[in-house]
């Protein structure tokens, strides 16, 4: 079985790439949107938080990486957690 779902290259996308990048052929696009973000420091990626506490990612590229897509997945049991209702 290949993996190919685990990587999407989409170059005819306005923004492409949405972050500066020496290989452009290795971009992931899969997350356009991070779903790490929800877990401010513990996503894993490279971020820092602005003077106004806003987490700024425009230097990650954790989830374009091709190679990352499992760390992603197995990230999401946390994600869960955050967006779960604790009554």
């Amino acid at each position: 079985m290949s993996d190919n779902y685990k990587f999407f290259n989409h170059k005819k996308c306005e923004f492409f790439p949405c972050h500066k990048t020496d290989n452009p052929n290795e971009f992931n696009c899969l997350f356009c949107y991070c779903p790490l973000y929800a877990l401010g420091k513990n996503c894993g990626g490279n971020f820092k938080y602005t003077d106004k506490g806003i987490k700024d990612c425009s230097n990650c590229l954790l989830p374009h990486n091709k190679n990352n897509y499992d760390y992603i997945m197995s990230k999401f049991q946390d994600i869960i957690k955050i967006a779960a209702i604790n009554d």
